[in-house]
């Protein structure tokens, strides 16, 4: 299946169950993962967490434990901010593995979703 449409139609059912959340948008290549807190209501980026980011200190790491450090970060932000409830856009990846890492220490450092 076209990954595209796998995107599209996990943003379309997440969407419609929303309501007023922020969309956490995950993206993955094959050595970092980036994360973004997105308000599709106002249309902006209200935070953003990345491998790429002068703040990333784990230097050479699985893929999973970069995924952990990534949703810890997040969640701080995102919880400095005083939001706490969100939805997981996962795009077009499986939720296993590195999404699964992610979601479980975003959730752990005080997100919901």
């Amino acid at each position: 299946m076209n990954a595209n449409k796998r995107a599209q139609r996990t943003r379309f059912k997440l969407r419609s169950n929303a309501g007023e959340r922020m969309r956490l948008s995950v993206f993955k290549s094959l050595q970092h993962i980036h994360v973004q807190a997105i308000d599709d209501a106002k249309g902006i980026t209200v935070a953003s967490a990345s491998t790429n980011s002068k703040d990333y200190t784990l230097g050479k790491a699985t893929r999973v434990q970069k995924a952990e450090w990534v949703g810890k970060e997040i969640a701080k932000k995102l919880v400095e901010k005083k939001i706490e409830v969100v939805y997981l856009d996962r795009g077009p990846y499986a939720y296993h593995g590195a999404i699964k890492a992610f979601a479980d220490a975003a959730r752990n450092g005080g997100l919901s979703f």
